[in-house]
């Protein structure tokens, strides 16, 4: 029998107003690797920053016992020192830094009072050597894209000598190659003898990496799956997840798809920063009343940025092309001008660009549309209130209060927070960027569901997903982008992962 490498006992952590884990108890044996699945909010980040002395010792109920030993982590600096690293969602990255300088930030080479350089950038290039990522350490993080950066992360970690490493969500922003890449990675690691905890939605990459799955509900464990004797299938896993089958991850709707309510006609964009680059070369295509539009692709495609530059030009130089709204040419030259014209934008990065973190639910809420709960400037908060309350309870979003700061939430909770803040615009046409990147099967459906109503109403969705299932699941007709061009139209009846992904490699082979 394997020597369990650590054990958490009984663990009890509470915020105001919320038990965030109930008497949670968990084993991972020496070198497998043990998956962590639940809905969001359901515990398992917390789990891991108590684990990791994020949430230090006396803030929590129960115990650590990591290699046979007591543990009362204070810091996260305590956990690291014996080999536990914790790689979070959000990467802890500095843009403007070398790749060797993110490395080793805290955990610099050489003496207390001067930098070894050489030793810096050597050691570097060997850690990027062994998780495979062909970049020099000289070169900025801001240089490279987030797959990469996801690996820069991982080879900060084994310079710090990792035994247990802790992933929390680490495909999430990632393409179906560099998500493969990771986790084959992971398994490289498994046979060197270290030890993972991965944080995930994504079940088939569980499925395939994880020697045991452990499911958490409403901060209790739920049951360890092991794939040497349970069943690993999906349909098993979300189960435990969600307390209930769910027989259809994509809820059904009678298509009642109109005519054309809105057209981009030779729609150009430059890179804002590195000039001569066309980040958006020539975009056509149409969206129709009571439609859901696919548009699927690689990252790097251009999708983001065609959205972006489209809502109120928040994206991108020299913009160039047309924008016809039910048959009238309109030009959206700012964010005010598009809301004005009820077009709402749901971007990808929720916590940068989408969310005021220490602002309340409520304020985030009314924040698209604030002259719907004012009257010459000054709010109405019983009103203001009242809004969030309602979009809370239609998004079934866990929170102790309306009251509560963004911050605090769980990223999919801030996904359903961002959501209600754009349905509070009352838009005609809504452009959803990756909006379940990062959330749970449970919560997905229910904005699935959010979606067929809003099209059931006449509404039109824009979808952008690099979840090829998703897109195929929800669309009714699906438009591919590769390298800024727009390069097939199909209906999504006659489409497939296979179709889509011949169209992007003929175009490059073009």
């Amino acid at each position: 029998m394997a020597k369990a490498l650590l054990e958490m006992r009984n663990i009890t952590k509470e915020f105001p107003g919320v038990k965030a884990l109930n008497n949670v108890t968990l084993s991972v044996e020496e070198g497998e690797i043990h998956a962590l699945c639940g809905e969001n909010g359901a515990g398992k980040s917390t789990l891991m920053n108590v684990l990791s002395g994020i949430y230090g010792y006396g803030s929590y109920s129960g115990d650590i016992i990591y290699d046979g030993k007591l543990c009362k982590f204070q810091t996260i600096k305590d956990s690291e020192s014996l080999g536990i690293v914790i790689i979070h969602q959000e990467l802890a990255l500095v843009p403007l830094l070398t790749i060797a300088e993110n490395m080793f930030l805290g955990n610099e080479r050489g003496s207390k009072f001067k930098v070894d350089w050489a030793e810096t950038f050597d050691k570097a290039d060997s850690l990027l050597a062994e998780v495979g990522l062909k970049e020099s350490s000289h070169t900025l993080i801001k240089d490279i894209g987030v797959g990469k950066q996801q690996l820069v992360e991982i080879a900060k970690a084994l310079g710090k000598k990792v035994r247990l490493l802790i992933l929390d969500e680490p495909t999430a922003s990632l393409n179906e190659n560099e998500s493969k890449h990771l986790l084959d990675l992971l398994l490289e690691f498994k046979k060197q003898g270290m030890t993972s905890i991965i944080i995930s939605h994504k079940l088939n990459e569980i499925s395939y990496v994880a020697d045991k799955i452990t499911v958490i509900r409403d901060g209790a464990v739920i049951k360890t799956l092991d794939k040497s004797k349970d069943d690993f299938s999906e349909n098993t896993i979300i189960a435990a997840m969600v307390g209930r089958d769910i027989t259809d991850r994509f809820p059904k709707r009678a298509s009642k798809v109109g005519d054309v309510c809105f057209e981009v006609k030779n729609w150009c964009v430059d890179h804002p920063v590195f000039d001569g680059i066309k980040v958006c070369d020539n975009v056509n295509f149409n969206l129709r009343k009571g439609e859901v539009l696919g548009i699927s692709g690689l990252m790097g495609a251009g999708r983001t940025e065609l959205a972006m530059s489209i809502f109120g030009h928040s994206y991108g130089a020299n913009i160039s092309g047309q924008i016809f709204l039910n048959g009238k040419e309109i030009e959206l030259p700012n964010v005010k001008s598009a809301i004005s014209h009820k077009i709402a934008y749901v971007t990808e990065d929720r916590k940068g660009n989408g969310l005021i973190l220490s602002q309340t639910i409520t304020q985030n809420t009314v924040s698209a549309r604030p002259e719907k709960v004012s009257k010459h400037g000054i709010y109405n908060f019983d009103e203001c209130r009242r809004v969030a309350q309602d979009s809370s309870k239609e998004m079934r979003t866990k929170c102790a209060t309306v009251d509560e700061a963004v911050g605090n939430l769980s990223g999919g909770n801030m996904q359903k927070v961002l959501l209600g803040k754009w349905l509070f615009a009352d838009p005609d046409i809504l452009i959803l960027d990756e909006p379940t990147r990062g959330i749970d099967v449970g919560a997905k459906y229910e904005i699935y569901c959010i979606i067929n109503r809003m099209v059931a109403e006449g509404k039109s969705v824009i979808l952008i997903s690099s979840e090829m299932p998703e897109v195929l699941g929800m669309s009714d007709r699906i438009y591919v982008m590769n390298e800024g061009r727009m390069i097939a139209e199909m209906n999504a009846k006659d489409a497939s992962q296979e179709k889509i992904m011949s169209c992007i490699i003929s175009s490059e082979n073009k």
